[in-house]
């Protein structure tokens, strides 16, 4: 494996900025036999409607262009984000976030308050074996998660069907789901310290698979009811550092390295279309488009 150089990892590349891995062969006890080339785009902090127009470009590349792309990024101001089937009406009963600009997601699930947080998302072609399986996925990229944040010593888990049963027969569990994202429970989320600080969503369409989610690092002051890793593990943990520590972890998952490359131009037109004509759009953000 690789070392990373924890300076070159200090600050976020510029936006757009861009990595290539190279294949190497997968060790025998490797979860993902013969993965396809990886790209790593690392993004500086971004507007909402940049940041889910990039991604929706991504998994449009994936399908048409086969390219696999896994992207870190973090968000200019404290955004919400909506899942893609949440009503805009919920999102006014959320007080805390109500200064804060909204965003739609392509994907489902809760709300998220994108602050103190490190986002990632995956873009990966249809058939690819790490895709096949849709658990398998989360399982890939929380687990290496998992065992990224024990650098820390940090004791994170799965959240597993035996869980879930147990929060039925305790009567803890609830009929209506929550607004936000990290006050539910869904198979496979991060959990530490008894709360949930990783989860993630994904977007199928014919031809590709988009999964992103976030790791929350702490607690924002637009969702003040949600602790993050700081408050549960008294570890104060910065974005980029985390991001590098855990590269490590999926290299060796994935056998690959990571080497420089560029976004192509085809990709930089259609995320700021998307942007302007999407993700910024009231319309979408309200309705998804369907007023």
């Amino acid at each position: 494996m690789t070392s990373f150089d924890s300076q070159k990892w200090a600050k976020p590349q510029a936006a757009d900025s861009e990595y290539l891995p190279e294949i190497r062969n997968p060790k025998p006890e490797t979860p993902i036999p013969n993965p396809s080339a990886f790209r790593l785009l690392v993004d500086l902090p971004s507007n909402g409607a940049w940041n889910m127009a990039v991604d929706e470009a991504l998994l449009e590349s994936a399908a048409t262009e086969s390219r696999t792309t896994l992207r870190f990024y973090q968000w200019r101001e404290p955004t919400l984000s909506l899942g893609y089937f949440q009503s805009y009406v919920d999102r006014l009963s959320h007080q805390p976030s109500a200064g804060c600009p909204t965003v739609r997601r392509l994907s489902g699930g809760g709300a998220i308050m994108h602050d103190r947080e490190l986002t990632y998302s995956l873009a990966v072609p249809e058939g690819h074996p790490l895709v096949v399986d849709r658990l398998r996925t989360y399982r890939v990229i929380h687990e290496s998660l998992i065992a990224t944040l024990r650098q820390w010593n940090i004791q994170a888990a799965l959240y597993t069907c035996a869980m879930a049963d147990s929060a039925r027969r305790s009567g803890n569990a609830v009929n209506k789901e929550p607004f936000l994202c990290f006050q539910r429970r869904a198979l496979g989320d991060v959990l530490a310290g008894g709360v949930k600080i990783a989860g993630s969503a994904q977007r199928r369409r014919r031809g590709a698979v988009l999964q992103h989610g976030s790791v929350l690092l702490a607690r924002s002051t637009a969702a003040p009811e949600l602790d993050g890793l700081k408050e549960r593990s008294g570890r104060s943990i910065n974005a980029d550092i985390l991001m590098a520590a855990w590269l490590e972890e999926i290299e060796e998952v994935l056998a690959v390295e990571w080497h420089g490359s560029t976004l192509s131009g085809e990709e930089r037109r259609r995320a700021a279309e998307l942007a302007c004509e999407k993700y910024a759009s009231t319309d979408w953000t309200k309705n998804r488009g369907r007023s």
